[in-house]
Protein backbone atom coordinates (compact mmCIF):
# COMPACT_ATOMS: atom_id res chain seq x y z
CA UNK A 1 0.00 0.00 0.00
CA UNK A 2 2.53 2.32 0.59
CA UNK A 3 5.76 3.18 -1.23
CA UNK A 4 8.98 1.48 -0.36
CA UNK A 5 10.01 5.45 0.13
CA UNK A 6 7.06 5.78 2.61
CA UNK A 7 7.81 2.70 4.38
CA UNK A 8 11.72 3.35 4.99
CA UNK A 9 10.37 6.81 6.26
CA UNK A 10 7.91 5.26 8.67
CA UNK A 11 10.93 3.09 9.81
CA UNK A 12 13.41 6.18 10.36
CA UNK A 13 11.02 8.11 11.91
CA UNK A 14 10.18 5.27 14.21
CA UNK A 15 13.97 3.98 15.44
CA UNK A 16 14.96 8.23 15.76
CA UNK A 17 12.13 8.37 18.22
CA UNK A 18 13.35 5.23 19.69
CA UNK A 19 17.51 6.16 19.74
CA UNK A 20 17.58 10.08 20.06
CA UNK A 21 16.79 12.69 21.66
CA UNK A 22 17.69 16.22 21.73
CA UNK A 23 21.10 15.38 23.31
CA UNK A 24 21.77 12.16 21.30
CA UNK A 25 21.63 12.45 17.22
CA UNK A 26 22.54 9.43 15.00
CA UNK A 27 23.52 9.66 11.61
CA UNK A 28 22.30 8.34 8.28
CA UNK A 29 25.13 5.73 7.99
CA UNK A 30 23.82 3.98 10.98
CA UNK A 31 20.46 4.20 11.06
CA UNK A 32 20.73 2.75 7.10
CA UNK A 33 22.86 -0.23 8.71
CA UNK A 34 20.44 -0.50 11.68
CA UNK A 35 17.46 -0.93 9.56
CA UNK A 36 19.06 -2.35 6.59
CA UNK A 37 18.12 -0.22 4.16
CA UNK A 38 19.87 1.67 1.18
CA UNK A 39 21.69 4.37 3.15
CA UNK A 40 21.70 6.51 -0.08
CA UNK A 41 18.18 6.41 -0.51
CA UNK A 42 17.57 6.91 3.32
CA UNK A 43 19.51 10.02 3.23
CA UNK A 44 16.78 11.21 0.78
CA UNK A 45 13.91 10.19 2.40
CA UNK A 46 15.42 11.91 5.54
CA UNK A 47 16.34 15.39 3.73
CA UNK A 48 12.74 15.53 2.48
CA UNK A 49 11.22 14.59 6.31
CA UNK A 50 13.50 17.12 7.71
CA UNK A 51 12.40 20.07 5.21
CA UNK A 52 8.64 19.40 6.14
CA UNK A 53 9.88 19.87 9.81
CA UNK A 54 8.86 15.90 10.92
CA UNK A 55 12.35 15.30 11.89
CA UNK A 56 15.36 17.63 13.16
CA UNK A 57 18.98 17.21 12.34
CA UNK A 58 22.15 19.15 13.26
CA UNK A 59 25.43 19.57 11.00
CA UNK A 60 28.66 18.84 11.64
CA UNK A 61 30.82 17.03 14.20
CA UNK A 62 28.91 15.29 17.12
CA UNK A 63 25.59 16.01 14.70
CA UNK A 64 23.23 14.10 12.88
CA UNK A 65 19.52 13.19 13.10
CA UNK A 66 17.16 13.11 16.15
CA UNK A 67 13.25 14.14 17.10
CA UNK A 68 12.45 17.17 19.27
CA UNK A 69 9.50 16.97 21.36
CA UNK A 70 7.54 18.66 18.74
CA UNK A 71 8.80 16.32 15.95
CA UNK A 72 7.51 13.41 19.40
CA UNK A 73 3.89 14.90 18.83
CA UNK A 74 3.79 14.25 14.80
CA UNK A 75 1.48 10.68 13.51
CA UNK A 76 1.76 8.12 10.80
CA UNK A 77 -0.30 9.99 8.95
CA UNK A 78 1.91 13.23 8.68
CA UNK A 79 4.56 10.88 7.33
CA UNK A 80 2.63 8.85 4.69
CA UNK A 81 0.91 12.62 3.73
CA UNK A 82 4.69 13.95 3.41
CA UNK A 83 6.34 11.14 1.50
CA UNK A 84 3.47 9.60 -1.00
CA UNK A 85 0.71 12.43 -0.72
CA UNK A 86 -2.41 13.36 0.44
CA UNK A 87 -4.36 11.45 -1.87
CA UNK A 88 -3.22 7.72 -0.84
CA UNK A 89 -5.36 6.83 1.28
CA UNK A 90 -8.35 8.80 -0.80
CA UNK A 91 -7.50 7.22 -4.20
CA UNK A 92 -9.73 5.12 -5.96
CA UNK A 93 -8.58 1.29 -4.97
CA UNK A 94 -9.20 0.75 -8.23
CA UNK A 95 -7.22 3.19 -9.57
CA UNK A 96 -10.19 4.86 -12.00
CA UNK A 97 -10.41 8.57 -12.62
CA UNK A 98 -13.19 10.94 -10.90
CA UNK A 99 -13.81 8.34 -8.70
CA UNK A 100 -16.26 9.70 -6.09
CA UNK A 101 -19.35 8.89 -3.86
CA UNK A 102 -21.32 10.62 -7.18
CA UNK A 103 -19.53 8.23 -9.11
CA UNK A 104 -18.34 5.48 -7.70
CA UNK A 105 -16.09 2.57 -8.71
CA UNK A 106 -17.29 -1.06 -7.87
CA UNK A 107 -15.76 -1.04 -4.53
CA UNK A 108 -16.29 2.40 -3.88
CA UNK A 109 -18.09 1.90 -0.78
CA UNK A 110 -16.53 -0.94 0.49
CA UNK A 111 -12.99 0.32 -0.02
CA UNK A 112 -14.31 3.42 2.08
CA UNK A 113 -14.63 1.55 5.50
CA UNK A 114 -11.26 0.53 5.70
CA UNK A 115 -9.20 3.53 3.75
CA UNK A 116 -11.27 5.33 7.12
CA UNK A 117 -10.51 2.88 9.59
CA UNK A 118 -6.79 3.25 8.52
CA UNK A 119 -6.67 7.18 7.94
CA UNK A 120 -8.14 7.18 11.89
CA UNK A 121 -5.74 4.64 12.97
CA UNK A 122 -2.27 6.74 11.00
CA UNK A 123 -4.25 9.93 12.39
CA UNK A 124 -4.69 8.91 15.92
CA UNK A 125 -1.39 7.39 17.08
CA UNK A 126 1.36 9.62 17.51
CA UNK A 127 5.26 8.97 16.93
CA UNK A 128 5.57 8.77 20.79
CA UNK A 129 3.19 6.36 21.30
CA UNK A 130 4.58 4.05 19.06
CA UNK A 131 7.84 4.20 20.15
CA UNK A 132 7.17 3.59 23.53
CA UNK A 133 5.40 0.47 22.29
CA UNK A 134 8.61 -0.52 20.10
CA UNK A 135 10.63 0.52 23.57
CA UNK A 136 8.20 -1.97 25.50
CA UNK A 137 8.62 -4.48 23.24
CA UNK A 138 5.49 -5.04 21.59
CA UNK A 139 5.90 -4.19 18.47
CA UNK A 140 9.02 -3.84 16.06
CA UNK A 141 10.45 -1.59 13.68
Amino acid sequence: MFSKTCKYGIRAVLFLAVNTDKNKKIGVIEIAERLEVPRHFLGKVLQVLKKEGLISSIKGPGGGFYLSKENRKANIEDIVECLDGPSLLNACVLGLPNCSDENPCPLHFQAYACRHGLQYQLRHQSIDELARKIRREEIRI
